[in-house]
């Protein structure tokens, strides 16, 4: 009894119709409707992307006070939100009448950059990425593009931001 048990079928598989030997294999037909199901997808894909880059608006910035001209000491920086509420800045006095400032997020992985004053350069602590202060160029590390510029405007003894500059 125990013999006839042992040789005796699974019921799953009289109802399944396909063989272990043939599981390995793909035939042509399947091959080539992966293949064209997969390219058409890829396609529509690509389609999509261009529909909605020719779509895009560009931003409007809208012109923000962000600090008084003798507030931040030559070489001293200070932190704002441009041009919305949650995005980071740093402004950096590089002389007597002169700032800049960019975008805090880095261009590699979107980690804060810092002013290091010492090296006259601005770091990514997180894969030590180097900008430059004098234009946000990439000096040294895995960020390929700048830091986007925050155009600056003085009216007065303000600093307005009046837009973002990709540099790109």
């Amino acid at each position: 009894m125990a013999d006839r048990t042992k040789e005796r079928e699974p019921l799953w598989r009289d109802e399944f119709s396909v063989s272990k030997a043939d599981e390995r294999y793909v035939s042509r037909r399947q091959l080539a409707k992966f293949l064209t199901l997969g390219s058409i997808g890829m396609f529509a894909g690509n389609l999509w992307i261009l529909g909605k880059s020719w779509l895009r608006k560009a931003p409007v910035y809208n012109r923000s006070a962000v600090a008084q001209a003798g507030e931040i000491p030559v070489g001293g920086v200070k932190l704002f939100q441009y041009p919305n509420p949650g995005e980071q800045c740093i402004m950096i006095r590089t002389a007597e009448d002169s700032y800049v400032a960019y975008s805090q997020k880095c261009t590699h992985l979107s980690c804060a950059v810092f002013y290091a004053r010492e090296q006259n350069r601005l770091e990514c602590p997180c894969h030590q990425g180097y900008f430059s202060v004098k234009d946000g160029s990439v000096l040294q590390g895995p960020p390929t593009r700048p830091l986007p510029r925050v155009v600056l405007e003085r009216s007065g003894d303000q600093l307005i931001a009046i837009e973002m500059d990709s540099g790109a």
